[in-house]
């Protein structure tokens, strides 16, 4: 499947997964083929799909396990793919914890001075393939809308300028307006957690952080395929 639909944009969807109580009084042999059967079914799924990433939250969060990075071109193919998951067995003992939807557009603040590490640009969804990945929601101030174009790009390049000290640190934004209950979500593929967060730290201190409504939960995810992050999810290791 093509990465961008007719309009160069793609839907986008992060689901977090969360292993219900049920699944752990199971015979760890029964574990193993409904994990099996859950992989296959997403394997074969994922044909809808133009991007699919896994990830592992096992100790790192409490309300989550799993973690899948969705990009398709149209909405019913997340549909597809999301019903395709629902008629698999393991489905009984799973729960949806989280689950944000978003798309991608041409960000009105990126310029010349774009590193590699920044996809302002890009209305496709190009995945690093990084071993760490960060993610949250975020809402700004109503406020923030309200000042003219040329203060907020002032206060956005500042704030980029932060980013280039971070070069080992990919930024996927995408946009929810409208679509779901925040504005953005943005998610980090990055190589260290500790680079991250002294990224976040120093993003703190900026002018445009002010006015940030909300941007949380924030997650921290492992990529790992699907079969060794249910394995993890499922004390199958």
């Amino acid at each position: 499947m093509s990465q961008s639909s007719p309009q160069g944009r793609v839907c986008v969807a992060f689901t977090f997964y969360r292993l219900r109580p049920s699944a752990f009084l199971l015979e760890a042999q029964e574990r193993h083929r409904l994990a099996a059967q859950f992989d296959e079914a997403l394997n074969e799924a994922s044909a809808h799909l133009g991007i699919l990433r896994s990830y592992s939250l096992v100790g790192l969060r409490g309300d989550a396990d799993v973690l899948l990075w969705q990009a398709a071109e149209a909405p019913e193919q997340l549909q597809r793919f999301g019903a395709a998951l629902r008629a698999t067995e393991l489905w009984a003992h799973i729960e949806i914890s989280h689950h944000y939807l978003a798309m991608t557009r041409r960000s009105q603040y990126i310029d010349t001075h774009m590193h590699q590490g920044q996809d302002g640009a890009r209305t496709t969804i190009q995945p690093a393939g990084s071993p760490y990945f960060f993610i949250y929601p975020f809402v700004k101030t109503r406020a923030w809308y309200a000042l003219p174009q040329e203060e907020r790009q002032r206060m956005m390049s500042a704030h980029i300028d932060i980013g280039h000290k971070y070069p080992n640190v990919k930024i996927n934004t995408t946009y929810s307006f409208g679509l779901d209950d925040q504005e953005f979500v943005v998610a980090f593929e990055g190589d260290s957690p500790g680079e991250f967060l002294d990224l976040v730290m120093e993003l703190r201190s900026s002018e445009a952080s002010t006015f940030t409504l909300r941007d949380t939960p924030a997650f921290t995810a492992v990529a790992k395929p699907v079969g060794e992050a249910l394995a993890l999810a499922m004390g199958l290791v």
